[in-house]
């Protein structure tokens, strides 16, 4: 340590006068260490052998602070190639663990620029992070030591029941919701968390490009502006003036891999038919990983000049809904509720109105879409977290599965347990789909800057939690937001089955295929699929509509996949419960076969119809089409198998397992306004 502090005084006194001015010694000294120098500065001088004899006397002097000493001279040699906010931010973060991040700043490494690159990242990441870098280290120091120490987030509190409304989709308490929900569209606003790619899934591009099924080949990203203009135009029904017609904004969060392909993605398809200043779009910053215990940022392998940088996860979505201006101004536009979704999750809009309607009847403020839940199912769950004492506030929040059966342990169950009914678990599971009120939602936000409550979960290769495998970062989740509300806040759920709204598509084939043998649902590009023609099976029985609902589950590529009548009913043909019983006034004259397809869009009645074959049916704005067929047979669609490793195969398609086979098919696309009839295998404009 003697010799580490000869050999920073002699950097120190490169003019060897034994002497230097207070103020240019001030700004390389460590923070703590700068009450020294003011006792020994005499007519703003200080005399070096004096600070250093002061210095070997104080206890705290340590291998630290000689490090910051030397990062902060090498800081004001590179003085010259960097702005005032550059140079003070690295002075800031030497004085903040980071010295290590200057041991590099040499003379040859300065003629190249390279102390530039690095800072203008900083910059960058100390601007975005609200409170700056120095507020992401304090908050990462005292996460990380929480961890180090194995302290439990949920120590304190036990867990209840939360409150909320359980659904059935076919059930008569479910149309009293969706017809409350459809009341409220008017006032409603929509955020799609949309940061990533298909890597996972097998898939390079982005996943809201992907088709949600292959016989449309519609698009989820195309899906889900569908159904907000199909809201829009039930919101608008009954206002003849244009002034008063409202236009439901919608915000997509996007990532640094994702932001670009999703511009080019609407851009190159006309925005999918909603206007432009309609759409947001909000893309997500990462942050510094931290590569130790002390949050010491990571610089990447072989140059220590790129900072290593992680997603912050999607919490993130509420900092930029706050960044952008969003959330403030759409509670002053008149959205009173702002719904929050996944990128790969098609059934979604089927329960968001009835969600809406929970929210209005229940007066809740946060309202979390959850689907039931089995015990041990990898899934998290709401819980109503009451404290054990008074200082701390209720919590109505998810708790993920592999905290949930310790938490879960201080029940009478002892667990994650069955309910003795139900054989499932009382505890909805969560699928990250949220109804938020949009003013309280909007003066949170404004409190926290915009930031939800971060933890980190660092992987350690020792049992003294000294050491990382692999650097970590502070991360937020979405579902978090409710821990900023405030203690008179109502927080509760909506819980649907799962068919109806949930469906994820995440997993390649492989991975699809263990994940169904252990939980029953594979979450792949053939599952989703045969899901979504599953749900609009189910709701056309439930309306009267002669089909097997359930179908049967067959294996692709290993994979269960329910499989039966493959029905794409567009949102512009149904969007709600209410619209698709109005389609079909007389459903006991409908029957559709288990090798069918049926393709329904736009403004289509279905008044008489036997279906054994492929029947697809577009009325294009303006045409209104009745469809009165006795019956329609044809060889219909069917589906080519195909291997998932065959790169001759386009990925969308091998994903799945198979491509569409066309083998025949009765289509009608009436085109022109007016009133249209289907019959006997013909289109006939009737009047116009």
């Amino acid at each position: 340590a003697k010799e580490q502090v000869e050999t920073v005084f002699r950097m120190l006194d490169m003019e060897r006068t034994g002497s230097m001015s207070a103020k240019d010694l001030a700004a390389v000294a460590p923070a703590d260490l700068k009450s020294v120098i003011d006792e020994v500065a005499k007519d703003e001088k200080v005399n070096l052998n004096e600070l250093k004899e002061a210095m070997m006397k104080k206890d705290d002097v340590t291998k630290e602070h000689l490090m910051i000493v030397s990062a902060k001279l090498r800081i004001q040699g590179c003085k010259p190639l960097l702005k005032p906010e550059e140079v003070k931010l690295a002075r800031t973060l030497a004085d903040h663990g980071q010295a290590h991040l200057f041991k590099s700043w040499d003379e040859n490494n300065a003629k190249e620029g390279k102390p530039k690159t690095l800072m203008v990242s900083l910059l960058n990441y100390h601007g975005k992070y609200p409170g700056g870098l120095t507020e992401y280290i304090k908050k990462a120091k005292v996460l990380l030591e929480s961890s180090r120490s194995g302290k439990n987030p949920f120590e304190g509190y036990k867990p209840e029941v939360p409150h909320g409304q359980q659904l059935n989709y076919t059930d008569k308490n479910f149309d009293e919701f969706e017809i409350k929900g459809i009341n409220e569209l008017k006032s409603a606003g929509f955020v799609l968390v949309a940061g990533g790619l298909g890597e996972r899934l097998g898939y390079g591009g982005i996943k809201v490009a992907l088709p949600l099924e292959i016989t449309t080949m519609t698009c989820y990203l195309k899906f889900y502006i569908d159904n907000i203009l199909a809201f829009q135009a039930l919101a608008n029904k009954d206002v003849t003036d244009t002034k008063h017609k409202v236009k439901l904004p919608f915000a997509i969060m996007t990532s640094g891999d994702t932001h670009e392909p999703t511009v080019k993605l609407l851009e190159d398809n006309g925005y999918f038919g909603m206007p432009k200043d309609q759409i947001t779009l909000m893309q997500q910053d990462k942050v510094p990983a931290l590569s130790n215990n002390d949050a010491a940022f990571a610089v990447k392998k072989g140059d220590p000049f790129a900072l290593q940088t992680k997603p912050h996860g999607h919490g993130d979505v509420h900092l930029l809904m706050h960044s952008h201006g969003l959330a403030k101004k759409w509670a002053k536009s008149g959205v009173k509720w702002i719904s929050f979704f996944q990128d790969t999750n098609g059934l979604v809009f089927n329960a968001l109105p009835a969600c809406m309607g929970v929210s209005v009847a229940l007066d809740l403020e946060v309202n979390s879409l959850s689907v039931p839940r089995k015990p041990g199912e990898a899934v998290g769950a709401i819980c109503k977290l009451v404290p054990e004492k008074t200082s701390k506030n209720e919590l109505t929040i998810n708790v993920e599965y592999n905290q949930l059966d310790a938490l879960l342990k201080t029940t009478p169950v002892k667990g994650d347990a069955a309910d003795t009914k139900t054989g499932l678990s009382p505890y909805p599971g969560n699928i990250n789909v949220l109804v938020f009120k949009a003013e309280p939602y909007a003066k949170n936000l404004d409190k926290s800057n915009g930031i939800v409550p971060e933890f980190v979960n660092p992987k350690y290769s020792d049992k003294e939690k000294k050491i990382f495998k692999k650097p970590t970062r502070l991360e937020c989740m979405m579902q978090d937001y409710p821990r900023l509300c405030e203690a008179k806040a109502k927080i509760g759920f909506t819980s649907m089955e799962r068919w109806a709204c949930f469906s994820a598509v995440k997993n390649n084939t492989t991975d699809a295929k263990a994940k169904a043998s252990k939980t029953g649902f594979g979450e792949s590009g053939c599952t989703g699929e045969g899901d979504l023609y599953r749900a609009n099976r189910k709701k056309l029985a439930a309306i009267g509509v002669s089909v097997d609902g359930d179908g049967k589950k067959e294996n692709i590529l290993g994979i269960p996949c329910w499989q039966g009548a493959r029905v794409c009913l567009s949102p512009s043909f149904a969007s709600t419960m209410q619209q698709l019983k109005s389609r079909f006034p007389t459903p006991d004259k409908v029957k559709i076969s288990a090798t069918s397809t049926l393709v329904l869009d736009g403004d289509v009645t279905i008044k008489n119809l036997e279906l054994d074959g492929a029947l697809i049916v577009v009325a294009q704005p303006g045409a209104q089409v009745v469809v009165d067929e006795t019956k329609v047979a044809n060889k219909g669609h069917g589906w080519t198998m195909v291997k998932g490793d065959d790169k001759e195969v386009d990925e969308m398609f091998r994903i799945r397992g198979y491509t569409l086979d066309v083998k025949e098919e009765a289509k009608h696309v009436c085109d022109k306004p007016g009133k249209w009839v289907i019959k006997d295998g013909k289109a006939t404009l009737e009047s116009s």
